[in-house]
């Protein structure tokens, strides 16, 4: 009986509904995926740290042009020694300066005034400089501002051959059906100002479809579009307390095993 009730604490309504089709390591019901945009301090400071303490795995997206990067690389490379994934974010963190409230995007750094080309090249460059800092080949990519275009032209279709997977839609972070994932278009949650129950719904979502969950932070107890450091602590120890029914690991991981299922 209360291994019944504790069950049922963990997962939602429609957890018996799980994607029976896909297996994932060890048993477990969902795979997550903590990873870290930007670059920023609060993820040196606090972000780390935690996934550290609790024994956990994140993916962090670096723009290589970030203060911290020519600051605070030896603990960047400390990062990748512990097993983080440092992923591609661009050199530059190139957005469209065309929607609403993207006033802040320079004009130097518009996408819709680059070419596809140009965005490839600084992309793979940006690859080149991952290499230096932590010696590894494969990478996965996140779009900066999730946009797809560079000067009215897709850029992601000319770059993806350089990536194992794109993280490149936005939403609930939580894959609804393993069988038509794309893995150039994944879905991913930016929460900014949420709770730590409200983190954790976002897991227990997956691991109830049976699926994966990507959410990706941007400051953590400072910089922007931050959570607090209690809110990721909160959702770092429930993970760690269920580490035999979510797989945690780096997305790069995460998405070969996908692909390499489903052949």
């Amino acid at each position: 009986m209360l291994a019944l009730c504790a069950g049922a604490a963990l997962f939602p309504a429609g957890a018996g509904a799980a994607d029976a089709a896909f297996k994932w390591p060890n048993g477990q019901k969902a795979a997550v995926n903590l990873a870290y945009d930007d670059a920023l301090p609060s993820q040196l400071d606090h972000a780390i740290p935690a996934l550290n303490q609790h024994g956990l795995k994140g993916t962090f997206y670096l723009s290589l042009a970030s203060e911290t990067i020519e600051r605070r690389l030896p603990e960047w490379r400390a990062a990748a020694e512990r097993g983080h994934e440092l992923a591609n974010h661009t050199l530059f963190h190139q957005c469209s300066g065309s929607p609403a409230g993207r006033e802040w995007v320079a004009a130097h750094r518009d996408l819709d005034k680059m070419s596809v080309a140009q965005m490839r090249d600084q992309v793979v460059m940006a690859n080149t400089m991952l290499y230096a800092i932590d010696g590894k080949r494969e990478r996965s990519f996140t779009a900066p501002c999730i946009d797809k275009n560079a000067g009215g032209r897709n850029y992601i279709d000319a770059v993806k051959s350089e990536f194992v997977a794109i993280k490149l839609e936005g939403g609930s972070g939580v894959t609804a059906d393993m069988g038509k994932l794309d893995p150039y278009a994944v879905g991913v949650s930016f929460p900014s100002g949420v709770t730590g129950q409200q983190l954790i719904a976002i897991v227990r979502e997956a691991a109830a479809k049976g699926t994966m969950a990507n959410i990706t932070f941007h400051g953590v107890g400072g910089d922007y579009s931050s959570v607090s450091t209690e809110a990721h602590e909160e959702l770092l120890k429930h993970l760690a307390a269920h580490k035999d029914v979510y797989w945690v690991d780096t997305f790069v991981n995460q998405m070969r095993y996908v692909k390499q299922q489903s052949r």
